[in-house]
This record gives C-alpha cells, sequence and structure tokens, in this order.
C-alpha cells in the first residue's frame, strides 16, 4: 500500500488561489447584499475579535491610513462601528464593532453559500483537520524580514 501522493508546492499554492479566489467572490458577494464594500466587511470581520485603533487596521487590512478612515466614516455612518478613547492612551481613538456590525457580519456568513456548500461536505474530523492545517500554515507562522 502507498501512502498519498506528493504535491509539489507550485500546485499547493495554485489551489490556495483558487480557494482563495472563490472564497472572496462569496464573501464580496455577500458584502455587497449588504450594502458594503469587501473592504467595509473585512473591517468588521476585523473588528469582530475586538477594538483596534486606526493604524492597527490599516496595517492589518494593508491599506493607506486615509482609506482607513473612509471606510471607517462609512461604517460609523450606518452605525456599525463607533470610535471611542483607547483606555491607554486617550489621543487615540479605537474602533468598536456595534450590535448592528455584529449582525452584519453574521448576514454576510450566512450568505455565503458557496463557501457553506463545500463546508457542509466535511465531517467533523475534516472540518478540524482543515482548521488545525490552516492554523498551521496562516495563523502560527514566524514573523519574517
Amino acid at each position: 500500500m502507498t501512502g498519498p501522493a506528493a504535491v509539489d508546492t507550485g500546485r499547493l499554492m495554485e489551489q490556495l488561489s483558487m480557494a482563495l479566489g472563490a472564497y472572496y467572490g462569496d464573501f464580496t458577494a455577500a458584502a455587497g447584499r449588504e450594502h458594503l464594500t469587501a473592504s467595509q466587511a473585512k473591517t468588521l470581520t476585523v473588528l469582530r475579535r475586538g477594538p483596534a485603533a486606526m493604524r492597527v487596521l490599516a496595517e492589518t487590512l494593508a491599506c493607506d491610513a486615509s482609506n482607513m478612515t473612509g471606510i471607517i466614516d462609512r461604517l460609523e455612518k450606518r452605525a456599525l462601528v463607533r470610535r471611542e478613547p483607547s483606555p491607554g492612551d486617550r489621543r487615540v481613538k479605537n474602533v468598536v464593532i456595534t450590535p448592528d456590525g455584529e449582525r452584519a457580519i453574521d448576514t454576510i456568513r450566512a450568505g455565503m453559500h458557496t463557501t457553506l456548500a463545500g463546508l457542509a461536505t466535511l465531517d467533523d474530523g475534516d472540518r478540524a483537520i482543515l482548521h488545525a492545517l490552516l492554523d498551521r500554515v496562516f495563523a502560527a507562522r514566524p514573523a519574517s524580514d
């Protein structure tokens, strides 16, 4: 009996590219149905982890600080986020997701039909493996120079 066939890095990267493209397309379409841009929805997703300073949001989302200000202004106008003083430095404003913002992200995730259908094909064991692999490859990576 032989083990699984080796898959070279190039093929893995191509598969990741296709998977992420499908996910991002699904996410963008679901965000659009909520009258949000993908950048606005990604911002809400990041804020779901906790409040963040504008500078941190811009770094996390790899965008210019002036662009981040516009994104937050539009989200704040819809009451999906609010600005509040940082507890550690009153000069810094943190952005906080509101309950309406939480509901918007829940609705977007529920509207990601292609992604949900794909994930539904996995049993609990496969989901645990996928989670562990994604965490190992992306979340737990060491900082690079």
